[in-house]
């Protein structure tokens, strides 16, 4: 069984474990103010964003204030503010690749201060599914790449590539400070 072990002077180590080395695994990564961040926090964000997306989608459909929730999405996601770079290269992003701020994150989520966003979030979505190819953790940071599937109201799936950084914040709450998304290459 593969899994990842969190780095030490900057190696990354994939190990197969046996059920006692797991077990000793996370006895020393513990848990609480000061724990490294663990694979299962990385999925619980992922699995939590994902919703977001799907509600924001929701909250539009349903001709309600889908602005505020991509502010709160966006609050409660990125690291936006908190005195953090954060690089977000979104998947649909061309003439204005890269979203620095807040508000160009906005636009891009549920459209308006940039001419090419036509609001991702509010297409709507009804599920993302996440297919981690791999997460690397060092103590109070991970970054996890792969694929999410987004399901459109007709039942399709979008694949989209992706990775993205965390870091935790002071509550201990996963941050996003690196989000790059971008359609699988096509030859044709």
């Amino acid at each position: 069984m593969k899994r990842t072990i969190p780095l030490i002077a900057g190696v990354t180590v994939l190990a197969a474990c046996s059920p006692a080395s797991e077990e000793a695994s996370a006895e020393s990564a513990g848990g609480g103010e000061g724990a490294a961040i663990t694979e299962e926090e990385v999925t619980a964000a992922q699995q939590a964003w994902g919703e977001g997306i799907v509600s924001i989608g929701q909250v539009y459909t349903e001709d309600g204030d889908y602005q505020q929730a991509a502010r709160d999405h966006i609050e409660r996601f990125y690291a936006y503010g908190d005195d953090s770079t954060v690089l977000f290269k979104p998947t649909l992003a061309a003439e204005d690749q890269f979203r620095g701020t807040f508000d160009e994150a906005l636009s891009y989520f549920v459209g308006g201060s940039i001419a090419e966003d036509g609001g991702f979030a509010i297409a709507p979505y009804t599920n993302v599914r996440w297919e981690n190819e791999g997460t690397i953790i060092d103590s109070d940071s991970a970054m996890a790449m792969g694929n999410y599937y987004f399901t459109t109201t007709e039942g399709e799936e979008v694949k989209v590539e992706y990775t993205f950084g965390y870091i935790e914040d002071e509550n201990g709450e996963l941050k996003i400070v690196l989000h790059h998304s971008s359609m699988p290459f096509s030859a044709g």
